[in-house]
């Protein structure tokens, strides 16, 4: 098969494009799609500060690569969740690749700045990982980016597409309002972003290969059971029979979202505790995951309500 645009030797095959191409072009292709997004959702300029969050995975590893590659003022952002030997390899993958290229990296240590590890957490609180990681994700990189203009996470389409799935199964209407390719910087949030939604998971592993990037490619051994890997499996057996789907289900709800928008959302507030925005009756959800495991006083709690 050869490159449709230099005729040369393809490496990859594009079905949904019916595009095959080389090395060379399809990194190009690959950034141009980043770009395309970039421009489309008017995510950052070239004056923003970015903070890439990291994994040590292919997505997030690819976004910083391509963002770094197009000439952004990027820093990555690492937190150590200490699973075992998983959050070590996956570190290593980071501070290698920030090394290789010469840029910074901010990283922190959960069992640090919070006193447990997320397994630690997991097994005292008998909830699943996902949601616990995800919440404290968010919160410490919402710590990280004081410095920054714009938060860049590593979803690709297929992340997007499972989320998706999830809260139109479930009709969640509050998620579906605020699902985006960019939340803006409100009520004491960062601007966050997802610059790789126009690029399936296969095309990113794709870029990650030919670009060398040395990526950390094992499950989390906490995510048995994570309701994205299940949405996921079945938009891919969809795909298989409707080439497109995912781009053609994901960019038509981006085109009616603004219905399930509505203007009684709660405003967040300052948590009492540590400042971080909050709708949960003035205890952010750290803070009251902290109280439930001992690490903050129980009298916190008074004259709080909400589930955090």
């Amino acid at each position: 098969m050869k490159c449709r645009i230099c005729k040369g030797k393809a490496e990859i095959y594009l079905p949904q494009y019916n595009l095959a191409l080389c090395r060379e072009h399809y990194i190009e292709f690959f950034l141009r799609r980043v770009k395309k997004a970039v421009k489309d959702f008017k995510m950052f300029s070239r004056e923003d500060r970015i903070l890439v969050a990291v994994s040590g995975g292919k997505d997030s590893l690819s976004l910083w690569d391509a963002l770094h590659s197009l000439g952004y003022n990027t820093a990555g952002f690492f937190l150590d969740l200490g699973i075992n030997g998983h959050s070590a390899r996956s570190r290593e993958r980071v501070e290698k690749f920030a090394e290789e290229r010469g840029l910074p990296l901010k990283i922190e240590e959960l069992e640090r700045v919070f006193g447990m590890t997320l397994p630690e957490i997991t097994k005292r609180l008998r909830e699943p990982a996902c949601k616990l990681c995800g919440r404290l994700k968010r919160y410490y990189m919402e710590q990280a980016a004081k410095d920054y203009d714009v938060i860049a996470t590593g979803h690709n389409m297929d992340d997007e597409v499972a989320f998706l799935m999830g809260n139109v199964f479930n009709w969640k209407e509050e998620y579906l309002a605020h699902q985006s390719p960019v939340l803006p910087a409100e009520h004491g949030f960062s601007r966050k972003v997802k610059p790789l939604i126009y690029l399936s998971e296969r095309e990113t592993a794709a870029y990650a290969f030919m670009r060398g990037i040395d990526y950390y490619d094992e499950r989390c051994p906490l995510s048995r059971g994570a309701t994205s890997i299940f949405y996921k499996n079945i938009m891919r057996q969809m795909e298989l029979g409707m080439m497109g789907i995912r781009f053609r289900f994901l960019k038509g709800f981006y085109s009616i979202q603004d219905r399930f928008k509505s203007e009684d959302r709660e405003t967040p507030s300052p948590c009492k505790v540590c400042g971080y925005p909050t709708t949960a009756g003035g205890l952010c959800s750290v803070c009251r995951m902290k109280i439930r495991l001992g690490l903050l006083p129980e009298d916190l709690l008074e004259d709080s309500s909400g589930k955090g």
